[in-house]
């Protein structure tokens, strides 16, 4: 039998066991029990397929293929990707300021045909996300707005740290990431936080897969990542571009915010199989559905709750 579906009891104690790795927010939130998109409660799991449009960098435009995949193995009907803006290195305000006879992302949202609009930032201020927030629900006040927040490049946080002239993914501890981390995620959900306010409803959520990304690297350390030996296993460049078992992680991350339902129990996703993991390969997609899983569950912003 799948165990993909919500099951409060062993997955909330899977959640509990590994929300201490992952950086949590700053102050609670009271738990969401208002309304949005189309009405339904928050926590609700969502079976019907979405029309998502997609403006992002490389470290979020292959996200779209392995949602869509996961749709596939869940059985969710009438998934549909309507389309991909993709510019590398990119500001979401980047992807607003294209021209307009060429902005394909303005041109789906005025269909008002889009049920969910996915953005990665990279660092605020970054004006694109309230620009494209504020046209889509124009035109579908049901819409849901994801925020994709980047994990760090160079594993530093690039406005206050200068680019060391050599990247060393295996030398951090999970605890530096934290910290490095920790100014970023603080910014990227206060500014959610108050959009969602001006709009005077729940509109804009957070994917977090770069706190599922800290809970794996400390499980690697921990020698309890199935088939990764070390943190460099994730990245295929100093940079922190993904290898196939990152790029499973943060697909499973986003579809869990999508779908708000858990991953946990799907196949191996197509993504996964490309990392010819052997006998490991099981395991470690177990894990990383687990991880993604209790990542949502812990962010206050997910539209879940543990």
């Amino acid at each position: 039998m799948s165990l993909q579906s919500n099951s409060p009891t062993r997955l909330g104690l899977v959640a509990l066991g590994l929300v201490s790795l992952l950086p949590l927010a700053q102050s609670e939130e009271p738990r969401v029990t208002g309304s949005a998109a189309g009405g339904t409660a928050l926590t609700t799991p969502i079976t019907e397929g979405q029309r998502v449009f997609t403006c992002g960098h490389s470290f979020h435009v292959w996200v779209p293929g392995i949602v869509t995949d996961l749709c596939k193995q869940a059985g969710i009907p009438h998934h549909e990707q309507i389309g991909l803006s993709s510019i590398g290195g990119s500001r979401v305000i980047q992807h607003w300021d294209i021209a307009a006879d060429k902005n394909k992302a303005k041109e789906a949202l005025r269909t008002g045909k889009v049920d969910v609009l996915t953005l990665s930032p990279i660092f605020l201020p970054d004006p694109g996300i309230e620009n494209f927030t504020t046209l889509a629900l124009e035109h579908n006040p049901d819409i849901r707005v994801i925020i994709q927040p980047i994990w760090l490049r160079w594993d530093i946080y690039e406005p206050t740290m200068k680019r060391p002239a050599k990247v060393d993914h295996n030398a951090i501890t999970v605890a530096e990431l934290r910290q490095r981390h920790a100014d970023h995620f603080r910014q990227m959900d206060a500014h959610v936080r108050e959009l969602n306010q001006k709009y005077g409803k729940t509109v804009l959520f957070v994917a977090p897969a770069p706190q599922a990304l800290i809970a794996l690297r400390g499980k690697i350390i921990a020698g309890e990542a199935p088939g990764l030996k070390e943190q460099e296993d994730l990245f295929s460049d100093e940079l922190g571009h993904g290898k196939p078992a990152l790029q499973a992680l943060v697909g499973y991350c986003n579809y869990a915010v999508i779908y708000r339902r858990s991953p946990v129990g799907l196949p191996v996703p197509a993504i996964l199989k490309q990392a010819k993991l052997g006998d490991h390969e099981e395991a470690l997609n177990r894990l990383l559905q687990e991880l993604a899983w209790a990542a949502v569950l812990a962010h206050p912003l997910s539209g879940l709750r543990p």
